[in-house]
Parts: C-alpha cells; structure tokens; sequence
C-alpha cells in the first residue's frame, strides 16, 4: 500500500510516496540515490547497510522505510559538512582502515552510531560495538584504532 512518508535525510526534510513495508536500504539507494549505502547479506549480519536513525545504528536492510517516517536518517553521504570529512571518515583515511571499501560505509555508520551514545568508549567498547561488521579484507585493528582516533578528535582533544 503506497504512503507519503517523511523524514529528515542528512539534515533536510525528505517526502516520498511508496509502499511503506519497503526496505530503506532500497529506498536509499533507488529513489534518493544514495548508493554508499551498501547491499551485503540482506539479513543484518554484515553491517553493510548501517545507517544512523535517530541516534542508533540500523541495519537498512532490514527496517521498513515507514518505520523512518518523522525521525532522521543520516547516511555516509550525510556525514561530510561543507566538503570537510567527518573526524570519523578522517580517521579511517589517516589510518588506512580500509582496503576494498565495500565495508567502510557501514563500519563508519555503525561507529558514528556508537560515539553519538557513548562520546569516549574503550577499546573494548569498540571492539564489542563494531564486532558485527564484517570486512573480508581484515583491517580490524585499524578500524578500532580510527574509531579510537577519531573520538578523542571528536572530544576536541587531538587535532590531525
């Protein structure tokens, strides 16, 4: 059943009209033509797809698109301000936390997630979070070592 939806995407009000029982990850990529957000298992066990609702990380894949109507949604793409990165997709650059890039977006959307509840996790903290992300090329110690960069940036205690 089609439905007028809206939200704020990225920081500016978003409408659309469709079938609300459809996944965001699809509405995302297909009608906003926001395609860093990532296609990976389609059942919320890669992290692929994470995006930040509210203030949590959501598997896109599996939350219908009317379960967003009248909250935010920020995508990768809405992280960058201005054309200046995030201190997150900083971090993840400075420390080469990247091989392939078909993870990144969900490992920086799951990890924007857990600095929005938690401003200075442990590394423990950290591992736990980001520990249903998935990234076949391995660079999981350069991943927690960004996050870990990043959020003493973010506190304003470290400038790069």
């Amino acid at each position: 059943m089609q439905k007028t939806l809206h939200f704020k995407l990225n920081g500016k009000p978003a409408e659309i009209t469709t079938d609300g029982s459809r996944k965001l990850l699809w509405v995302l990529r297909t009608d906003m033509g926001l395609t860093g957000t990532r296609y990976g298992c389609g059942a919320a066990q890669c992290g692929a797809c994470t995006v930040v609702v509210g203030k949590s990380a959501v598997r896109s894949c599996q939350i219908a698109v009317e379960d967003v109507d009248g909250k935010e949604v920020t995508t990768i793409e809405g992280l960058s301000r201005n054309g200046d990165l995030h201190p997150l997709q900083r971090a993840f650059v400075d420390h080469e936390a990247m091989q392939c890039g078909y993870c990144t977006s969900g490992m920086i959307m799951n990890a924007y997630g857990l600095l929005l509840s938690n401003p200075q996790p442990t590394r423990a903290q950290i591992i736990e979070a980001m520990d249903g992300n998935l990234c076949r090329c391995g660079a999981y110690l350069r991943i927690v070592e960004a996050v870990q960069s990043a959020a003493l940036e973010m506190k304003g205690r470290v400038r790069k």
